[in-house]
């Protein structure tokens, strides 16, 4: 078992959610510090953030979203010890697609290149969840 080589690819995606934190909150800060909005403007949730700054606000929301079902696929193959290469190699491309996502998404933005990460990166944790629910289905390893 893989537990170590599979948590590897966690930490990653862990860093890349606490990173993308770090630059909004920086970034916010900023902006209100900059006169770019006030506090009233943004008090309730409204969308009054400059676009620099909301781009990043959205690549970190989007680390709840598909990544959820990482963690949680990761957890489940450390606990029922399907932690193995297959599930390890993907785990590091769905990470890597979501590191390019979140590059894309706060620098160009350019949607069709964003889009393509998002893509590769559903279908990536679309087969760790298929490979992971035959091995267990079938009583394997």
């Amino acid at each position: 078992m893989l537990v170590r080589e599979l948590l590897l690819p966690v930490f990653v995606q862990v860093g890349l959610t606490f990173a993308l934190l770090f630059m909004m909150g920086r970034a916010r800060v900023g902006a209100i510090r900059r006169g770019k909005v006030r506090i009233g403007d943004i008090a309730l949730g409204q969308p009054a953030w400059p676009d620099p700054v909301t781009k990043i606000g959205n690549a970190f929301a989007n680390q709840f979203q598909l990544p959820l079902l990482f963690y949680v696929l990761a957890g489940l193959a450390i606990v029922t010890r399907q932690a193995d290469l297959v599930i390890t190699v993907l785990a590091w491309l769905f990470v890597a697609t979501r590191l390019v996502h979140s590059v894309v998404h706060v620098t160009s933005n350019h949607v069709p290149t964003r889009f393509n990460a998002y893509v590769a990166g559903f279908v990536i944790l679309l087969a760790m969840w298929v490979y992971f629910a035959v091995r267990i289905m079938l009583g394997e390893g």
